[in-house]
């Protein structure tokens, strides 16, 4: 019989079968700090617009915009991607791209259409909200030189840069003016409407920044930096309609050449396009 005051040495094989306490997964901090931070521009947008100070809002809207772009890059430089890091940041481009900028154009113009007002405020922010899960689902069959639809960031910035350069103008109670906010109703519902169609935008990503470049390229950065000086709210908003019309003209003249406009592949092994799955 064994003595239950001393119980029996464990041998190696006891020590081998006993269970393994498995290791806490841990959560990358740069990137999810960028993330964060782009997640508080959106906040601090919509806390802006709450007291009136719209280019406030715009100015949050276009830091989010900027270290949205920042925290993939970082993550993928830094070998740190993760599902935590993938989840968060559709999580904070919602609030930051949808949430946000609906509330804004609803606050600074929006209000004084009504019913009308609130509904073109929720179309947006339901459109980003489809549009993201529909880039979520759709990454490992989509063209990676093109986003389907126009991304959230960019809607958001059609609808900063609108606010930016009319509160600059000096227009400054547009819900109380029905000429502008119907401007602004119309810019809402384009915005939010084309982020869920199926037209082509330029993505950038094959864009590498450990390539070399001509010495030119540094020179047109240059000026381009200079132009956007002369007058940020104007150029900038300018250059985001711009991109907000591109993917039309694309689509059109994909359309006159007789090429593929759908950016899906059927199949993945065989991709439609030249460009999938890459």
């Amino acid at each position: 019989m064994t003595d239950s005051k001393n119980p029996p040495e464990l041998n190696d094989d006891d020590e081998l079968l006993a269970p393994v306490r498995p290791r806490r997964k841990g959560i990358y901090i740069l990137p999810n700090l960028f993330t964060l931070a782009a997640l508080f521009g959106g906040f601090y947008a919509i806390v802006m617009a709450m007291n009136g100070r719209f280019e406030q809002s715009a100015y949050g809207i276009f830091c989010a915009m900027v270290l949205d772009s920042l925290d993939g890059r970082v993550a993928r430089m830094t070998n740190t991607q993760s599902t935590f890091g993938e989840q968060m940041d559709s999580l904070s481009d919602m609030v930051s791209f949808g949430a946000a900028p609906a509330l804004i154009m609803y606050i600074w113009a929006l209000q004084g259409l009504g019913k009308m007002g609130w509904l073109a405020s929720f179309i947006y922010c339901a459109a980003a909200a489809l549009r993201l899960a529909r880039f979520n689902t759709n990454l490992a069959v989509v063209d990676k030189r093109f986003f389907q639809g126009l991304p959230s960031p960019a809607a958001a910035a059609l609808l900063a840069g609108l606010v930016w350069t009319l509160d600059d103008a000096g227009f400054k109670s547009i819900h109380s003016n029905p000429t502008l906010a119907w401007v602004a109703f119309g810019f809402t519902l384009y915005a939010g409407l084309t982020m869920v169609t199926n037209i082509p935008f330029f993505s950038f990503k094959d864009v590498s920044f450990k390539r070399s470049v001509p010495f030119v390229v540094i020179v047109a950065i240059a000026l381009g930096i200079a132009v956007i000086n002369i007058d940020p709210p104007i150029v900038l908003f300018c250059l985001f309609c711009g991109y907000g019309v591109s993917g039309y003209a694309i689509y059109i003249y994909k359309r006159v050449k007789g090429r593929p406009v759908s950016l899906i592949a059927i199949s993945t092994d065989e991709p439609d396009e030249k460009g999938l799955h890459q």
